[in-house]
């Protein structure tokens, strides 16, 4: 967790520069044609953050910015798209946990290197999750819900937004940590996660709060927990899974933007420097963290070495776990 202290005290203050710097060189670089962002996942929070930056982005580098979703194979179907793309700007990934940090030990055989063959850009935000039941599952506390699955062995099943995304694996902990089984059901993006939650075909989820919390004030999910170090500011009276009983367990989500590897230092920084600002614009902002977000908006370098820690943080998960995909 220091490292993201880290990463988002630097990026405040270099944002906070942004008013003493010098005019940018009318020679830098600027894409040509419309550049296109790739979210590998459909209805999620991922989504939502490319169509914030996109709206603003074009404007700023004076081309359309078209937001594609490619799912599928817990996002490597899309972060491949972007990793096989040519590396002159105009293609980038909107990438997350799963394809960037969890399928690399989750897949038996990968069609990329996250490392070597994409290029950070920044992590735009990180968010932990909540644990989120049906309305109508009888439980009140975690605590209910472990009680349940021990008396109804693979008689519930969770729902994640793709398999091998933070969603998934942090259900898989909760599993090995209380020694319950509990039916993985993965889905294509958090709408039809969510969809079947809500009516009851499977019973639990771990999602960020800008996927669930509108059907809490609805009346129509229960939250039981959640996955940071301290309790959500909109949300006092949920307990952290730390205070339900399970020491150290912290689980964030996280999205940042990423570029094909070979992708010239002038690019890149060009993008760093407009995505970072449109993070921090009033409007954005202010809708990110009405999701629950934390904005970043970090350096390249940083993103580089937060995407270091963050495989084999999830990599100690999936094999302690035994969680694999052949």
């Amino acid at each position: 967790m220091k490292i993201l202290q880290r990463i988002a005290a630097m990026a405040l203050f270099a944002t906070s520069l942004g008013g003493l710097a010098t005019p940018v060189s009318a020679k830098e670089w600027a894409p040509t044609r419309p550049v296109h962002i790739i979210v590998p996942i459909v209805g999620s929070t991922n989504d939502v953050l490319a169509r914030l930056v996109a709206s603003k982005l074009g404007d700023l580098i004076g081309q359309p910015v078209i937001v594609e979703n490619k799912p599928g194979a817990g996002g490597t179907i899309g972060a491949n798209y972007v990793a096989k793309a040519a590396p002159d700007g105009l293609t980038l990934l909107v990438g997350y946990n799963g394809p960037i940090a969890v399928d690399v030990s989750l897949f038996a055989k990968m069609p990329y290197d996250p490392v070597k063959d994409l290029e950070p850009i920044t992590l735009a935000v990180t968010a932990p999750q909540y644990l989120a039941v049906n309305k109508n599952l009888p439980v009140k506390t975690l605590a209910d819900l472990v009680a349940m699955a021990r008396a109804k062995p693979d008689q519930l099943s969770y729902g994640s937004v793709a398999v091998g995304s933070a969603s998934h694996l942090t259900m898989e902990m909760l599993k090995s940590a209380a020694k319950i089984n509990i039916v993985h059901v993965p889905y294509k993006g958090s709408g039809p996660a969510l969809t079947d939650l809500l009516s009851g075909n499977i019973q639990a989820t771990f999602m960020v709060p800008g996927n669930v919390l509108q059907y809490v004030k609805q009346g129509r999910l229960k939250l039981l927990a959640s996955t940071g170090q301290k309790r959500f500011a909109g949300t006092p009276d949920v307990p952290t899974m730390i205070e339900s009983g399970y020491p150290d367990f912290v689980a964030l989500s996280w999205i940042g933007f990423l570029a094909p590897a070979g992708t010239p230092k002038n690019i890149i920084d060009r993008y760093n420097r407009e995505i970072v600002k449109i993070l921090h614009m009033p409007d954005v902002r202010a809708r990110l963290q009405a999701m629950e977000f934390e904005v970043v908006g970090s350096s390249p370098e940083q993103f580089r070495d937060w995407i270091q820690t963050e495989i084999p943080r999830w990599g100690k998960v999936i094999k302690d776990t035994g969680t694999k995909i052949n």
